[in-house]
């Protein structure tokens, strides 16, 4: 077998600064593709939601006559659009290129996203405990993915 044409191109990392001259590039870890793809499909979650409480014509519930936002279900429904969005948006910027200052900032919207995902589920807990718990835990899980291994560079 003949290696012609087929040639390894040497990888190499650095360690502080890079060198002028010198292109980085951020190494993606699954975590962070992971978190990305939780923050999408929660922020569509969101928005579902939204178009629930938008569309809703029945009577209200329960547990929204003395809620903190009101007992409007219109009101709930924009706000969980506008979270929607913003978890949306944030799973798309971290999924793109990370090595630009929008990387580190889509980050960082990440994480402020992801505790409050996490921090909302407190106010589930008493009417469904168990999704609640796991809602939590999935937030931990993506502050981790986009806090821990972010800043490896290559070469």
């Amino acid at each position: 077998m003949s290696h012609e044409g087929h040639r390894a191109m040497p990888q190499t990392k650095t360690s502080g600064t890079p060198h002028e001259g010198q292109v980085t590039t951020m190494k993606r870890s699954g975590w962070l593709t992971f978190s990305a793809v939780v923050l999408i499909v929660a922020g569509i979650m969101r928005v579902i939601d939204a178009i629930w409480a938008f569309g809703y014509n029945g009577p209200i519930p329960d547990g929204l006559r003395g809620a903190l936002l009101g007992h409007s279900l219109t009101t709930y429904g924009w706000i969980w659009l506008i979270i929607g969005a913003i978890l949306i948006a944030a799973g798309v910027l971290v999924l793109g290129p990370s090595d630009r200052l929008g990387g580190e900032i889509s980050r960082w919207i990440g994480i402020v996203a992801a505790s409050l995902g996490a921090i909302s589920g407190i106010f589930v807990m008493p009417y469904y405990p168990v999704w609640a718990l796991l809602y939590i835990a999935i937030a931990i899980m993506v502050i981790y993915g986009l806090s821990a291994h972010y800043g490896e560079q290559t070469t």
